[in-house]
């Protein structure tokens, strides 16, 4: 049951806190969490639940998110300096009601940090397309029934996922033109890893300065 302040599109939008419930009372079980920070609704859903979370969301009273505005991956490994336990990959979502003017983020954690799977939302917003090729190309996430599934931003026989915490500075392979093939060629990196430390150049008698 949807709770009576759920907005219409005569009425002033809801608050986030409003939203929150509203959201938690749509989704029920499927939401492990609605959380409100700085004005902003967070639900987080199971991978199993994915499709059918969304699709309440997009179609229930109260919720009617149309648009999918940004979709991406979040990589977790190193969060909080590794004081992270969970899953590693998790997919954020943001949606936003054009006729209620309200927004939420929608995050499932993919189950296999091996090999991150959750299933496309191409079928339910249509710009989810574009977006789910960015987050499989630098994250290397999977989505399921997504019907064109290649890269969009990195180049042909690129090796890695480059947004992914344990990727390399310097990348794996680099590309230069070999003048004897007259063709660009591939090779793995020959640049040498370094730490660079700062240095810091003061003036005679800094320490006398005001």
């Amino acid at each position: 049951m949807v709770p009576p302040h759920a907005a219409s599109s005569g009425h002033r939008p809801a608050s986030a806190e409003q939203v929150g419930e509203t959201i938690s009372a749509v989704l029920g079980s499927k939401a492990k969490s609605v959380s409100v920070a700085l004005g902003e609704v967070t639900v987080v859903v199971a991978a199993a639940d994915y499709l059918a979370a969304a699709t309440s969301l997009r179609d229930e009273e109260g919720c009617k998110f149309e648009q999918l505005i940004d979709l991406c991956g979040l990589d977790y490994s190193e969060y909080k300096d590794g004081q992270h336990d969970g899953l590693r990959y998790c997919v954020a979502t943001h949606l936003l009601s054009v006729s209620l003017n309200q927004r939420v983020r929608l995050k499932v954690f993919c189950p296999d940090d091996d090999f991150p799977v959750v299933d496309s939302l191409n079928g339910i917003w249509n710009s989810a397309n574009w977006f789910e090729r960015e987050a499989f190309d630098l994250f290397g996430i999977v989505f399921e029934g997504h019907n064109d599934l290649r890269r969009i931003l990195t180049d042909y026989g690129f090796i890695g996922h480059p947004f992914r915490k344990d990727f390399p500075t310097t990348g794996y392979v680099e590309m230069r033109y070999d003048p004897e093939q007259k063709r660009v060629i591939y090779q793995p990196v020959t640049i040498e890893p370094r730490e660079i430390t700062p240095r810091v150049i003061r003036e005679d008698n800094y320490a006398g300065h005001a």
